[in-house]
Protein backbone atom coordinates (compact mmCIF):
# COMPACT_ATOMS: atom_id res chain seq x y z
CA UNK A 1 0.00 0.00 0.00
CA UNK A 2 1.74 3.69 -0.97
CA UNK A 3 1.20 6.59 1.56
CA UNK A 4 2.68 9.68 1.94
CA UNK A 5 2.89 12.54 4.22
CA UNK A 6 4.57 15.16 5.67
CA UNK A 7 6.62 15.32 9.31
CA UNK A 8 4.58 17.52 11.92
CA UNK A 9 4.96 20.89 10.99
CA UNK A 10 8.63 21.44 10.41
CA UNK A 11 8.55 25.91 10.39
CA UNK A 12 10.83 26.16 8.25
CA UNK A 13 11.99 25.75 5.09
CA UNK A 14 14.96 26.30 3.87
CA UNK A 15 14.34 24.72 1.41
CA UNK A 16 13.21 25.54 4.58
CA UNK A 17 13.48 26.62 7.68
CA UNK A 18 12.05 25.66 10.95
CA UNK A 19 11.12 28.69 12.61
CA UNK A 20 8.96 28.43 15.47
CA UNK A 21 6.99 26.86 17.77
CA UNK A 22 3.34 26.96 18.43
CA UNK A 23 2.20 27.40 22.01
CA UNK A 24 0.86 24.09 22.48
CA UNK A 25 4.25 23.02 21.04
CA UNK A 26 6.23 24.70 22.84
CA UNK A 27 7.64 21.69 24.63
CA UNK A 28 7.70 19.88 22.22
CA UNK A 29 10.28 19.03 19.45
CA UNK A 30 10.60 21.00 16.61
CA UNK A 31 9.15 18.88 13.40
CA UNK A 32 10.98 18.02 10.26
CA UNK A 33 11.56 18.32 6.69
CA UNK A 34 8.35 16.99 4.62
CA UNK A 35 8.58 13.66 2.41
CA UNK A 36 10.05 14.12 -0.68
CA UNK A 37 6.80 12.30 -3.29
CA UNK A 38 9.21 11.46 -6.27
CA UNK A 39 8.04 8.79 -8.40
CA UNK A 40 10.72 5.87 -10.00
CA UNK A 41 10.86 7.80 -13.35
CA UNK A 42 11.59 10.73 -12.08
CA UNK A 43 14.01 9.41 -10.01
CA UNK A 44 15.47 8.84 -12.98
CA UNK A 45 15.43 11.83 -14.83
CA UNK A 46 16.89 13.55 -11.89
CA UNK A 47 20.03 10.95 -12.06
CA UNK A 48 20.53 11.87 -15.64
CA UNK A 49 19.89 15.63 -15.13
CA UNK A 50 22.97 15.06 -12.26
CA UNK A 51 25.34 13.22 -14.90
CA UNK A 52 24.46 16.65 -16.86
CA UNK A 53 25.23 19.18 -14.43
CA UNK A 54 27.80 18.70 -12.26
CA UNK A 55 31.26 16.38 -11.07
CA UNK A 56 31.22 16.24 -7.24
CA UNK A 57 34.43 16.60 -5.70
CA UNK A 58 35.67 17.04 -2.08
CA UNK A 59 37.89 19.56 -0.06
CA UNK A 60 39.55 18.92 3.23
CA UNK A 61 38.09 21.58 5.19
CA UNK A 62 39.16 22.88 8.99
CA UNK A 63 37.00 22.05 11.92
CA UNK A 64 37.15 25.12 13.43
CA UNK A 65 38.25 28.48 12.09
CA UNK A 66 38.17 30.60 15.14
CA UNK A 67 39.57 28.73 18.01
CA UNK A 68 43.50 27.60 17.76
CA UNK A 69 43.28 24.46 20.22
CA UNK A 70 44.11 21.14 19.02
CA UNK A 71 41.32 19.80 18.29
CA UNK A 72 40.62 22.86 15.68
CA UNK A 73 42.70 21.75 13.86
CA UNK A 74 40.95 18.57 12.95
CA UNK A 75 39.27 18.09 9.25
CA UNK A 76 36.46 16.42 7.45
CA UNK A 77 35.99 16.08 3.88
CA UNK A 78 33.64 18.95 2.69
CA UNK A 79 31.49 18.11 -0.82
CA UNK A 80 31.10 20.90 -3.99
CA UNK A 81 30.10 20.13 -7.26
CA UNK A 82 31.32 21.44 -10.15
CA UNK A 83 30.33 22.42 -13.42
CA UNK A 84 33.60 23.55 -15.92
CA UNK A 85 31.64 23.17 -19.49
CA UNK A 86 30.85 27.03 -19.96
CA UNK A 87 33.88 27.99 -18.21
CA UNK A 88 36.42 30.53 -20.24
CA UNK A 89 39.22 29.36 -18.49
CA UNK A 90 41.97 31.04 -16.06
CA UNK A 91 43.72 32.54 -18.14
CA UNK A 92 40.66 34.78 -19.57
CA UNK A 93 40.06 35.48 -15.52
CA UNK A 94 36.66 34.23 -16.48
CA UNK A 95 34.19 34.32 -13.63
CA UNK A 96 32.99 31.63 -10.92
CA UNK A 97 29.98 31.28 -9.99
CA UNK A 98 29.46 29.96 -6.18
CA UNK A 99 25.78 28.46 -4.62
CA UNK A 100 26.37 28.76 -0.96
CA UNK A 101 24.72 25.71 0.45
CA UNK A 102 21.72 25.34 2.12
CA UNK A 103 20.92 23.40 5.54
CA UNK A 104 20.51 19.99 3.29
CA UNK A 105 21.96 17.84 0.82
CA UNK A 106 23.45 19.77 -2.04
CA UNK A 107 22.59 17.84 -4.54
CA UNK A 108 18.83 18.88 -3.68
CA UNK A 109 19.73 22.88 -4.45
CA UNK A 110 21.53 21.83 -7.38
CA UNK A 111 18.84 20.43 -8.80
CA UNK A 112 16.71 22.92 -8.94
CA UNK A 113 19.08 26.06 -9.22
CA UNK A 114 18.48 26.18 -12.92
CA UNK A 115 19.70 30.48 -13.03
CA UNK A 116 23.24 29.62 -12.60
CA UNK A 117 23.16 26.85 -15.48
CA UNK A 118 21.40 28.85 -17.34
CA UNK A 119 23.73 32.08 -16.74
CA UNK A 120 26.86 30.39 -16.62
CA UNK A 121 27.25 30.87 -20.79
CA UNK A 122 26.55 33.93 -21.10
CA UNK A 123 29.62 35.08 -18.56
CA UNK A 124 31.90 31.68 -19.73
CA UNK A 125 31.30 31.11 -15.82
CA UNK A 126 32.43 28.26 -14.01
CA UNK A 127 29.92 26.62 -11.50
CA UNK A 128 30.01 25.33 -7.75
CA UNK A 129 28.06 24.12 -5.19
CA UNK A 130 29.44 24.15 -2.04
CA UNK A 131 27.87 21.72 0.61
CA UNK A 132 26.94 23.56 4.32
CA UNK A 133 28.92 21.69 6.84
CA UNK A 134 27.16 18.59 9.02
CA UNK A 135 24.46 18.40 5.90
CA UNK A 136 24.87 15.49 3.04
CA UNK A 137 28.28 14.09 2.78
CA UNK A 138 29.98 17.21 4.71
CA UNK A 139 29.87 15.49 8.49
CA UNK A 140 33.08 16.01 10.90
CA UNK A 141 34.47 13.87 12.95
CA UNK A 142 35.08 10.90 10.32
CA UNK A 143 32.09 11.37 8.46
CA UNK A 144 30.43 9.90 11.28
CA UNK A 145 27.15 11.77 11.38
CA UNK A 146 25.87 9.87 15.25
CA UNK A 147 28.81 10.94 16.18
CA UNK A 148 28.55 14.36 14.99
CA UNK A 149 25.01 14.86 15.89
CA UNK A 150 25.58 13.12 19.11
CA UNK A 151 25.67 15.62 21.48
CA UNK A 152 26.06 19.54 21.86
CA UNK A 153 30.18 19.38 22.36
CA UNK A 154 30.54 17.84 18.56
CA UNK A 155 27.07 19.82 17.15
CA UNK A 156 29.01 23.26 18.60
CA UNK A 157 30.93 23.07 15.04
CA UNK A 158 27.39 23.71 13.21
CA UNK A 159 26.88 27.52 12.69
CA UNK A 160 26.47 29.98 10.48
CA UNK A 161 30.02 31.76 10.70
CA UNK A 162 31.81 28.62 10.21
CA UNK A 163 30.04 27.35 7.52
CA UNK A 164 31.14 31.39 5.89
CA UNK A 165 34.65 30.63 6.60
CA UNK A 166 34.48 26.76 5.22
CA UNK A 167 32.96 28.79 1.67
CA UNK A 168 35.93 31.39 1.85
CA UNK A 169 38.72 28.50 2.63
CA UNK A 170 37.20 26.55 -0.38
CA UNK A 171 36.76 29.37 -2.64
CA UNK A 172 40.65 30.87 -2.26
CA UNK A 173 42.02 27.30 -2.55
CA UNK A 174 40.27 25.96 -5.65
CA UNK A 175 41.29 29.81 -7.72
CA UNK A 176 44.74 29.30 -6.45
CA UNK A 177 44.82 25.13 -7.72
CA UNK A 178 42.99 26.32 -10.62
CA UNK A 179 45.53 29.42 -11.19
CA UNK A 180 42.76 31.35 -11.60
CA UNK A 181 43.41 34.00 -8.57
CA UNK A 182 42.12 36.80 -10.69
CA UNK A 183 38.98 35.59 -11.54
CA UNK A 184 35.82 37.45 -10.13
CA UNK A 185 33.39 35.27 -7.37
CA UNK A 186 30.14 35.93 -7.61
CA UNK A 187 28.09 33.99 -4.79
CA UNK A 188 23.95 33.15 -5.12
CA UNK A 189 21.45 31.56 -2.65
CA UNK A 190 17.92 30.91 -1.70
CA UNK A 191 16.54 30.96 1.14
CA UNK A 192 19.09 29.97 4.12
CA UNK A 193 21.55 30.09 1.19
CA UNK A 194 20.61 33.51 0.37
CA UNK A 195 20.63 34.44 4.01
CA UNK A 196 24.72 32.84 3.76
CA UNK A 197 25.25 34.67 0.68
CA UNK A 198 24.54 38.26 1.15
CA UNK A 199 26.71 37.67 5.30
CA UNK A 200 28.97 36.04 2.65
CA UNK A 201 29.48 39.37 0.26
CA UNK A 202 29.12 41.18 3.63
CA UNK A 203 32.22 39.33 5.59
CA UNK A 204 34.20 38.37 3.26
CA UNK A 205 33.87 41.48 0.48
CA UNK A 206 37.94 40.35 -0.88
CA UNK A 207 36.64 36.64 -1.99
CA UNK A 208 33.42 38.19 -3.98
CA UNK A 209 32.85 40.95 -5.66
CA UNK A 210 28.76 40.46 -5.46
CA UNK A 211 25.67 38.27 -3.92
CA UNK A 212 22.25 37.53 -5.43
CA UNK A 213 20.26 36.28 -2.08
CA UNK A 214 16.68 35.46 -3.23
CA UNK A 215 14.29 34.79 -0.35
CA UNK A 216 16.34 35.90 1.99
CA UNK A 217 15.01 36.75 5.02
CA UNK A 218 17.74 38.47 6.96
CA UNK A 219 15.76 41.05 8.73
CA UNK A 220 13.39 38.22 10.73
CA UNK A 221 15.16 38.55 13.94
CA UNK A 222 15.24 40.23 16.97
CA UNK A 223 12.12 42.73 17.12
CA UNK A 224 12.41 43.41 13.68
CA UNK A 225 10.01 41.98 11.61
CA UNK A 226 6.76 41.01 14.11
CA UNK A 227 5.60 37.37 14.18
CA UNK A 228 2.66 37.64 13.01
CA UNK A 229 3.69 38.61 9.39
CA UNK A 230 4.93 35.07 8.02
CA UNK A 231 1.02 33.61 8.42
CA UNK A 232 -0.33 36.47 7.62
CA UNK A 233 1.25 36.72 4.26
CA UNK A 234 -0.09 32.91 3.86
CA UNK A 235 -3.51 33.74 4.89
CA UNK A 236 -3.25 37.06 2.28
CA UNK A 237 -2.24 34.45 -0.46
CA UNK A 238 -5.33 32.27 0.06
CA UNK A 239 -7.54 35.04 0.75
CA UNK A 240 -6.86 35.93 -2.55
CA UNK A 241 -8.90 33.60 -4.00
CA UNK A 242 -11.97 32.37 -2.38
CA UNK A 243 -11.28 29.05 -0.09
CA UNK A 244 -10.13 31.58 3.39
CA UNK A 245 -13.35 31.18 5.36
CA UNK A 246 -13.26 27.69 4.50
CA UNK A 247 -9.91 26.82 6.03
CA UNK A 248 -10.51 29.30 9.25
CA UNK A 249 -13.61 27.90 10.12
CA UNK A 250 -12.06 24.34 10.43
CA UNK A 251 -9.80 24.20 12.73
CA UNK A 252 -12.85 24.11 15.97
CA UNK A 253 -14.40 21.34 13.25
CA UNK A 254 -11.43 19.49 13.42
CA UNK A 255 -10.74 19.41 17.27
CA UNK A 256 -14.43 19.03 18.23
CA UNK A 257 -14.66 15.94 15.68
CA UNK A 258 -11.62 14.56 17.45
CA UNK A 259 -12.46 15.00 20.97
CA UNK A 260 -16.06 13.04 20.15
CA UNK A 261 -16.71 9.61 20.80
CA UNK A 262 -15.82 8.11 17.13
CA UNK A 263 -14.54 11.24 16.12
CA UNK A 264 -11.13 9.72 15.57
CA UNK A 265 -12.15 7.17 13.20
CA UNK A 266 -13.81 9.34 11.41
CA UNK A 267 -11.23 11.96 11.09
CA UNK A 268 -9.42 8.37 9.76
CA UNK A 269 -11.49 7.96 7.10
CA UNK A 270 -12.38 11.61 5.86
CA UNK A 271 -7.91 11.98 5.43
CA UNK A 272 -7.54 8.62 4.80
CA UNK A 273 -4.71 8.25 7.61
CA UNK A 274 -2.83 5.04 7.75
CA UNK A 275 -2.54 4.07 11.06
CA UNK A 276 -4.97 4.51 13.86
CA UNK A 277 -3.39 6.42 16.25
CA UNK A 278 -2.84 10.83 15.67
CA UNK A 279 -3.94 13.42 17.46
CA UNK A 280 -6.15 16.33 16.13
CA UNK A 281 -3.14 18.20 16.41
CA UNK A 282 -0.99 15.87 14.74
CA UNK A 283 -4.58 16.67 11.93
CA UNK A 284 -3.60 20.53 11.75
CA UNK A 285 -0.23 20.11 11.75
CA UNK A 286 -0.43 17.81 8.53
CA UNK A 287 -2.65 20.66 6.48
CA UNK A 288 -1.07 23.33 8.25
CA UNK A 289 2.18 22.40 6.43
CA UNK A 290 0.36 21.59 3.32
CA UNK A 291 -1.03 25.52 3.35
CA UNK A 292 2.28 26.80 4.56
CA UNK A 293 4.35 25.05 1.86
CA UNK A 294 2.22 25.43 -1.00
CA UNK A 295 2.12 29.20 0.05
CA UNK A 296 5.34 29.48 -0.46
CA UNK A 297 5.64 27.16 -3.37
CA UNK A 298 3.22 29.10 -5.28
CA UNK A 299 4.96 29.25 -8.44
CA UNK A 300 3.75 29.77 -12.25
CA UNK A 301 4.65 26.54 -13.72
CA UNK A 302 4.69 22.97 -11.96
CA UNK A 303 7.45 22.19 -9.60
CA UNK A 304 8.50 19.39 -8.07
CA UNK A 305 10.61 21.17 -5.14
CA UNK A 306 8.66 19.85 -2.12
CA UNK A 307 6.69 17.92 -3.60
CA UNK A 308 5.21 17.56 -7.10
CA UNK A 309 2.68 20.55 -7.60
CA UNK A 310 1.03 21.89 -10.50
CA UNK A 311 1.44 25.37 -11.62
CA UNK A 312 -0.33 28.13 -9.16
CA UNK A 313 -1.13 25.17 -6.27
CA UNK A 314 -2.89 27.76 -3.83
CA UNK A 315 -5.09 28.26 -6.85
CA UNK A 316 -5.79 24.37 -7.21
CA UNK A 317 -6.32 24.01 -3.16
CA UNK A 318 -8.74 26.32 -3.43
CA UNK A 319 -10.49 25.19 -6.05
CA UNK A 320 -10.79 21.76 -4.78
CA UNK A 321 -12.33 23.82 -1.59
CA UNK A 322 -14.91 24.94 -3.57
CA UNK A 323 -15.72 22.08 -5.74
CA UNK A 324 -19.48 21.58 -5.62
CA UNK A 325 -19.12 17.72 -5.44
CA UNK A 326 -18.07 18.32 -1.86
CA UNK A 327 -21.47 19.95 -0.90
CA UNK A 328 -21.10 20.97 2.79
CA UNK A 329 -18.25 18.10 3.96
CA UNK A 330 -15.74 20.45 5.40
CA UNK A 331 -13.24 17.51 5.64
CA UNK A 332 -13.80 16.79 1.90
CA UNK A 333 -13.12 19.94 1.14
CA UNK A 334 -9.78 19.81 3.06
CA UNK A 335 -8.92 16.54 2.21
CA UNK A 336 -9.08 17.76 -1.35
CA UNK A 337 -6.66 20.68 -0.91
CA UNK A 338 -4.19 18.50 1.02
CA UNK A 339 -3.98 16.32 -1.53
CA UNK A 340 -2.60 19.12 -3.90
CA UNK A 341 0.47 19.41 -2.04
CA UNK A 342 0.94 15.46 -0.77
CA UNK A 343 -0.95 13.25 -3.57
CA UNK A 344 -0.71 15.63 -6.81
CA UNK A 345 0.36 12.44 -8.60
CA UNK A 346 -2.56 10.66 -7.38
CA UNK A 347 0.20 7.45 -6.21
CA UNK A 348 -0.72 7.70 -2.30
CA UNK A 349 -3.34 5.78 -1.60
CA UNK A 350 -3.35 6.68 2.07
CA UNK A 351 -1.38 9.04 3.98
CA UNK A 352 0.89 9.41 7.83
CA UNK A 353 0.82 12.73 9.66
CA UNK A 354 3.29 11.53 12.10
CA UNK A 355 6.12 10.97 8.65
CA UNK A 356 9.30 11.72 9.99
CA UNK A 357 11.19 10.62 7.48
CA UNK A 358 13.81 13.34 6.48
CA UNK A 359 14.90 12.77 2.14
CA UNK A 360 16.85 15.79 2.16
CA UNK A 361 18.80 15.37 5.45
CA UNK A 362 17.60 18.82 7.02
CA UNK A 363 17.78 17.49 10.57
CA UNK A 364 20.82 19.55 11.59
CA UNK A 365 18.26 22.35 11.14
CA UNK A 366 17.21 21.74 14.84
CA UNK A 367 20.11 22.31 15.89
CA UNK A 368 20.71 25.53 14.53
CA UNK A 369 16.97 26.39 15.28
CA UNK A 370 18.33 26.12 19.44
CA UNK A 371 21.42 28.18 19.08
CA UNK A 372 21.30 30.94 16.76
CA UNK A 373 18.55 30.98 13.99
CA UNK A 374 15.84 32.27 16.58
CA UNK A 375 13.32 33.40 13.77
CA UNK A 376 10.09 34.04 15.77
CA UNK A 377 7.09 33.88 12.76
CA UNK A 378 4.51 31.63 14.44
CA UNK A 379 2.37 34.27 16.05
CA UNK A 380 -1.62 34.04 14.19
CA UNK A 381 -3.66 37.35 14.64
CA UNK A 382 -7.78 37.32 15.07
CA UNK A 383 -7.40 37.48 10.98
CA UNK A 384 -4.99 34.50 10.07
CA UNK A 385 -6.40 31.67 8.42
CA UNK A 386 -5.00 29.58 11.39
CA UNK A 387 -5.89 29.22 14.98
CA UNK A 388 -4.49 32.68 16.66
CA UNK A 389 -1.38 32.19 19.31
CA UNK A 390 1.51 34.15 20.09
CA UNK A 391 5.38 33.67 19.21
CA UNK A 392 6.72 32.59 22.66
CA UNK A 393 10.49 32.38 23.13
CA UNK A 394 10.24 30.67 26.39
CA UNK A 395 8.70 28.12 24.40
CA UNK A 396 12.13 27.50 22.54
CA UNK A 397 13.94 27.54 25.48
CA UNK A 398 12.01 25.31 26.86
CA UNK A 399 12.88 22.52 24.21
CA UNK A 400 16.44 23.03 23.15
CA UNK A 401 17.44 23.02 27.18
CA UNK A 402 15.63 19.42 27.13
CA UNK A 403 17.20 18.30 23.71
CA UNK A 404 20.64 19.43 23.68
CA UNK A 405 21.04 21.85 27.35
CA UNK A 406 21.90 24.54 25.42
CA UNK A 407 19.86 28.26 25.64
CA UNK A 408 19.80 29.95 22.20
CA UNK A 409 21.37 33.53 21.21
CA UNK A 410 18.76 35.05 20.02
CA UNK A 411 20.47 38.46 19.66
CA UNK A 412 23.94 36.79 18.23
CA UNK A 413 22.30 37.37 14.64
CA UNK A 414 22.20 41.04 14.34
CA UNK A 415 25.13 41.40 16.71
CA UNK A 416 27.42 39.33 14.06
CA UNK A 417 25.81 40.54 10.64
CA UNK A 418 23.54 43.42 11.56
CA UNK A 419 20.00 43.92 10.61
CA UNK A 420 18.55 46.36 13.22
CA UNK A 421 18.24 50.21 10.88
CA UNK A 422 19.65 48.20 7.60
CA UNK A 423 19.27 50.95 5.04
CA UNK A 424 21.88 52.99 6.96
CA UNK A 425 24.39 51.00 8.20
CA UNK A 426 24.58 48.94 4.38
CA UNK A 427 24.61 52.22 3.16
CA UNK A 428 27.71 53.04 4.53
CA UNK A 429 29.71 49.67 4.37
CA UNK A 430 27.49 47.38 1.86
CA UNK A 431 28.10 46.86 -2.30
CA UNK A 432 27.12 44.74 -4.72
CA UNK A 433 24.10 42.66 -3.23
CA UNK A 434 20.73 41.66 -4.93
CA UNK A 435 17.39 40.97 -2.93
CA UNK A 436 14.88 39.15 -4.65
CA UNK A 437 11.74 38.69 -3.04
CA UNK A 438 8.26 37.75 -4.18
CA UNK A 439 5.35 38.73 -2.16
CA UNK A 440 3.57 35.61 -2.06
CA UNK A 441 6.28 34.16 -0.46
CA UNK A 442 5.77 34.16 3.86
CA UNK A 443 9.43 34.51 3.89
CA UNK A 444 9.60 37.96 2.44
CA UNK A 445 7.87 39.77 5.80
CA UNK A 446 11.65 39.15 6.70
CA UNK A 447 13.41 40.08 3.55
CA UNK A 448 15.03 43.69 2.07
CA UNK A 449 12.02 45.33 0.06
CA UNK A 450 13.16 48.22 -0.81
CA UNK A 451 16.86 49.39 -2.48
CA UNK A 452 19.24 49.91 -0.01
CA UNK A 453 21.81 52.23 -2.34
CA UNK A 454 22.73 52.09 -6.21
CA UNK A 455 24.49 48.74 -5.85
CA UNK A 456 22.55 47.11 -2.95
CA UNK A 457 18.80 46.90 -4.87
CA UNK A 458 16.09 44.77 -4.17
CA UNK A 459 13.68 43.33 -6.99
CA UNK A 460 10.23 42.52 -5.70
CA UNK A 461 7.88 40.46 -7.88
CA UNK A 462 4.42 40.90 -7.02
CA UNK A 463 3.02 37.43 -8.08
CA UNK A 464 6.43 36.26 -7.12
CA UNK A 465 7.00 32.79 -4.58
CA UNK A 466 10.04 31.23 -2.69
CA UNK A 467 13.24 32.09 -4.73
CA UNK A 468 11.64 31.64 -8.02
CA UNK A 469 13.80 33.49 -9.82
CA UNK A 470 16.49 30.68 -9.25
CA UNK A 471 14.14 27.75 -10.84
CA UNK A 472 15.38 26.12 -14.29
CA UNK A 473 13.27 28.27 -16.83
CA UNK A 474 10.39 26.82 -18.91
CA UNK A 475 8.79 28.46 -22.02
CA UNK A 476 5.58 28.71 -19.36
CA UNK A 477 7.13 31.36 -17.51
CA UNK A 478 5.16 34.80 -17.52
CA UNK A 479 6.81 37.51 -18.64
CA UNK A 480 7.30 39.02 -14.56
CA UNK A 481 9.49 36.29 -14.13
CA UNK A 482 11.60 36.81 -17.26
CA UNK A 483 12.19 40.18 -16.36
CA UNK A 484 13.24 39.41 -12.70
CA UNK A 485 15.94 37.36 -14.45
CA UNK A 486 16.81 39.32 -16.93
CA UNK A 487 17.43 42.61 -14.22
CA UNK A 488 19.66 40.17 -12.25
CA UNK A 489 21.71 39.31 -14.96
CA UNK A 490 22.36 43.24 -16.41
CA UNK A 491 23.59 43.91 -12.82
CA UNK A 492 25.73 40.88 -12.48
CA UNK A 493 27.06 41.88 -15.85
CA UNK A 494 27.70 45.40 -14.59
CA UNK A 495 29.75 43.79 -11.39
CA UNK A 496 31.99 41.72 -13.38
CA UNK A 497 32.66 44.79 -15.47
CA UNK A 498 33.59 47.03 -13.15
CA UNK A 499 35.69 44.06 -11.76
CA UNK A 500 37.29 43.80 -15.10
CA UNK A 501 38.02 47.84 -15.14
CA UNK A 502 39.47 47.58 -11.92
CA UNK A 503 41.96 44.87 -12.36
CA UNK A 504 43.27 46.31 -15.57
CA UNK A 505 44.10 49.52 -13.62
CA UNK A 506 46.04 47.29 -11.11
CA UNK A 507 47.76 45.37 -13.94
CA UNK A 508 48.88 48.88 -15.03
CA UNK A 509 49.63 50.76 -12.29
Amino acid sequence: MAESGSPFLFWFSFFCLLHSLPVYYSISPPPRFPSSLISPEEKVSLAARQNQLYRTKYFTQILDHFNYYPKSYDTFQQRYLINDTFWGGAKSNAPIFVYTGNEGIIEWFAQNTGFLYETAPHFKALIIFIEHRFYGKSIPFGGKKDVAYSNATTLGYLSSTQALADYASLIIDLKKNLTATDSPVVVFGGSYGGMLAAWFRLKYPHVTIGALASSSPILNFENITSPYSFNNIVTKDFRSESCYKVIKGSWQQIEETANQPGGIELLRKSFRICKNHFTGYDLEGWLETAYIYTAMTDYPTPSNFLSPMPAYPVKQMCKAIDDPATGNDTFAKLFGAATVYYNYTGTATCFDPNDNSDPHDLGGWQWQACTEMIMPTSGNNEESMFPPSEWRYQGRVSYCEGAYGVEPRPNWITTEFGGHDIKRVLRRYGSNIIFFNGLRDPWSGGGVLSNISESIVAIVAKEGAHHVDLRFKTSEDPEWLKDVRKQEIGIIAKWISEYYHDLALDLLS
